[in-house]
């Protein structure tokens, strides 16, 4: 039976890539029926990930031929989801831009056309296909566009078999991968069998009322599991006396809403604080890959906020170490109530570069983080609590009443060492020390 072939004008729109980590997406909503037409840039489906929903454009002006998958459906990154016939103006200038390619690009060898709409034989055979993850991960501007062109995401490059130089993916490679049908664009990485092997203990888990996880539960735990599973994790400790930025926030809330329309919380001084941490030791301020440890070139805190749903999702202060405290307030008060109103856009949770998880506000007196990957770590701030402390003076001790807190920094141990987290962690506690009870709102 020969394939079908398809008009020049029948645009296969594939789900978009949504981020970096972001590998499948799950179908919420179509916006548009089979037959409409749509136009370009026009929003025609909501897409949940991992971190927040999200609205995908159309890519060309034209009408809906076919609808590929339905709502609740999980679609793989570069899947196609749907047709769409472009109009004849499209169509034309699409074969123009085609038209002005250079000569080179023109000799390229192009990969022949195969449908891409999945069969339950090939998506069972695409489970089934066992790769190996290449280990270099450079990837040439080319490869890039080529990639761009077939919507193929950098998790799915890293499956295709590298034969240039030192394991680098070639032209060539990507070309031959797209020609066989890109058997490894569902398929999970091999991994090599260790000694150990997890006992199956058959434990016994008791009888109740079966709650089935949510996706993003489910997200959350695959991602917390392989957390715990990649990064060694080490947890210091330091207590802190905030009794200066307490007093401070207290008595100026009230002023600090009346001038600029935004509640003081404590969470916008966590964030100033640990910002000037990151900026003093960089070396925290970075991610692993591979054999290579990435200094990232900003400092973006997360910060860990429950979602109505009782899930956690991070939002992200982007250059937090370049913004004064008012423009961090009002970022961190309109990222809050966007998380509550589960409003959040992708962007405003991802690239970060350090997170802050404040177990204090349900009440517990310090915890151990699991660290929010790709990162290298991740502070809990504890309850405040007054308690009666011994002070030293230089006319004797004395015992005051002080608010206090727990401070614990979980951190990956393949890149940052017991004295670089220590040394952090306790210039983190030096700044909400040193607070400025003076300071001007």
């Amino acid at each position: 039976m020969s394939e079908e072939k398809e008009s020049p004008s029948l645009w296969e729109f594939k789900l978009p890539k949504m981020g970096e980590s972001i590998t499948e997406g799950t179908i919420i909503n179509w916006l548009v029926n089979e037959g409409d037409t749509v136009e370009k840039d026009q929003i025609i489906l909501e897409v949940a990930t991992d971190k927040v929903d999200s609205e995908v454009p159309s890519p060309v002006h034209g009408k809906v031929t076919e609808i590929m998958v339905q709502a609740d459906e999980v679609v793989k990154v570069g899947a196609v989801i749907a047709k769409i016939k472009a109009t004849e103006d499209q169509s034309d200038r699409l074969k123009e831009v085609s038209a002005k390619k250079p000569e080179s690009e023109s000799r390229k060898p192009k990969p022949t056309k195969k449908k891409t709409a999945l069969s339950s034989k090939s998506t069972s055979d695409a489970r089934t296909y066992k790769v190996n993850k290449n280990q270099n991960t450079y990837i040439s501007p080319l490869i890039q566009n080529i990639a761009i062109d077939y919507h193929i995401s950098y998790e799915e490059l890293a499956r295709i078999p590298a034969t240039g130089h030192d394991g680098r993916l070639q032209k060539s490679d990507v070309y031959k991968y797209i020609d066989e049908g890109r058997p490894a664009q569902f398929a999970q990485p091999s991994t090599e069998a260790s000694g150990f092997q997890v006992p199956d203990l058959k434990l016994d888990k008791g009888k109740g009322e079966i709650v089935e996880m949510d996706r993003m539960r489910q997200m959350i735990a695959d991602h917390m599991v392989y957390s715990k599973h990649t990064s060694p994790h080490v947890t210091a400790y330091v207590e802190a006396d905030l009794t200066d930025m307490v007093n401070w926030r207290n008595a100026n809330k009230k002023a600090f809403q009346d001038k600029y329309g935004e509640k003081l919380t404590f969470t916008p001084l966590f964030v100033e604080a640990v910002a000037k941490a990151v900026k003093d030791f960089p070396m925290i301020n970075v991610s692993v890959d591979g054999k290579n440890i990435i200094k990232k070139e900003d400092i973006n805190i997360g910060m860990a906020t429950a979602l109505p749903s009782g899930n956690l999702i991070v939002p992200v202060v982007k250059n937090a170490d370049q913004k004064d405290l008012k423009t961090i307030v009002k970022e961190v008060n309109a990222l809050a109530d966007k998380a509550r109103t589960n409003t959040l856009k992708h962007d405003e949770t991802s690239g970060g570069t350090f997170t802050i998880s404040n177990v204090g506000t349900f009440g517990s007196l310090m915890g151990t983080p699991i660290i929010n990957q790709p990162e290298a770590a991740i502070l809990a701030t504890g309850i405040i609590k007054k308690r009666a402390e011994v002070i030293e003076y230089e006319d004797g001790d004395k015992i005051e009443i002080r608010s206090m807190m727990y401070l614990s920094l979980s951190f990956d141990h393949r890149v940052v060492d017991g004295f670089l987290g220590g040394s952090f962690l306790r210039r983190v506690a030096d700044y909400f020390e040193d607070f400025n009870e003076k300071r001007k709102v």
